[in-house]
């Protein structure tokens, strides 16, 4: 089973390479703001690089991935991220990995949208009710109960989610066309952004009452602060 999770990993990673094209790279930050001095400049679109003749082997290689995450949380899924942050060796790459793991009965990988990456899912074990949803005006919901061996496509910026149906633990492994794709769960960061959303603009929006807002918005800032 071990090897063929790690065999999964590779086939993801090289399913996952985009062709180069004449254009500005995606930015890999939710912003850049530009300046003149460079004095001041922090970010960058990716991160500085290591002169190539002190690289080692280490720089492109993370442990673990055979580990199962902690499902014991709220929404009983775990996501462990094989991204830029953990192997300094993808940047400028354009690819990253992540494992899933879903607790029984109900495991959850919230809705959610990667701003940065296309991302494609392959089911290792278990059973998953997947899909996404399109833009507006549409939003179209396309949606598929994957089994091990199923692989399904989120296109990039759509807001997508993994159910577990089953009554086993699921396993899946998903590449992503960035180094560093973003992620922002929907439930999360319109009720418990810092500062909050003004409640009366998502009650209009959401078609709520404002007192049931609140409520959200105080569960949901807890959660994230």
């Amino acid at each position: 089973m071990k090897g063929v999770q790690f065999l999964v990993g590779f086939v993801l990673l090289a399913l996952a390479s985009k062709f180069v094209s004449a254009s500005d790279p995606s930015p890999l930050q939710d912003f850049c703001v530009a300046i003149n001095d460079t004095i001041d400049g922090v970010f960058v679109n990716g991160k500085f690089c290591k002169d190539p003749k002190l690289a080692t082997a280490e720089d492109f290689f993370l442990p673990g991935l055979n580990i199962p995450g902690n499902t014991s949380n709220q929404v009983g899924s775990m996501v462990t991220p094989a991204n830029v942050q953990q192997i300094p060796g993808l940047n400028t790459l354009g690819i990253s990995l992540v494992r899933i793991d879903y607790a029984p009965y109900g495991g959850l990988n919230p809705p959610h949208t990667h701003p940065r990456a296309t991302e494609i899912l392959l089911v290792v074990d278990g059973t998953l009710s997947v899909g996404f949803v399109t833009s507006n005006t549409d939003n179209r919901l396309f949606t598929k109960v994957l089994y091990p061996g199923d692989v399904f496509v989120f296109p990039e910026g759509m807001i997508h989610f993994q159910f577990n149906i089953g009554s086993t633990n699921a396993v899946a492994f998903a590449a992503l066309s960035s180094q560093n794709p973003g992620v922002i769960t929907i439930a999360n960061a319109v009720f418990g952004s810092d500062p909050a959303i003004n409640p009366d603009v998502l009650a209009k929006a959401f078609q709520l009452d404002q007192n049931i807002v609140k409520q959200l918005q105080s569960r949901f800032w807890w959660d994230n602060n």
